[in-house]
């Protein structure tokens, strides 16, 4: 008696792969980043009218600093992308500045302090 060995051969054929890009490109409409550079133009010139119109004080550089941040605001979140980025980097990019302002209205505090304590306890003007 022999004994028969039967094999069974499968043949895989190769999957195919699917050709996955290495990096996807998102476009953004042109309409969007011409609406933008409208808007940064309206803040330029509203910016240029506080100083023609003639405001002085508090009011002149609060509307400065006012448009100042809206265009840079604007110019982060679409022209460098930042509108469309991880909120892990945003906050790695915007955290710092803010923190920074912090301080230096911590500052500011500080030496409204210090000139009221030397008026205070030696009684000299600066």
């Amino acid at each position: 008696m022999a004994m028969t060995e039967t094999t069974i051969h499968t043949h895989t054929s190769p999957q195919t792969q699917t050709q996955v890009p290495a990096q996807t490109h998102q476009q953004h409409p042109i309409g969007l980043y011409l609406v933008v550079w409208l808007l940064l133009f309206v803040l330029s010139t509203f910016s240029y009218l506080v100083d023609y119109v003639g405001l002085q004080g508090y009011l002149r550089w609060s509307l400065i600093l006012i448009f100042m941040m809206l265009k840079a605001g604007l110019i982060v979140a679409i022209f460098m992308h930042m509108a469309w980025e991880r909120l892990a980097l945003i906050y790695a990019i915007l955290l710092p500045p803010l923190l920074v302002l912090v301080f230096v209205a911590l500052m500011a505090s500080e030496s409204h302090y210090v000139l009221f304590s030397r008026l205070t306890f030696f009684g000299a003007a600066p």
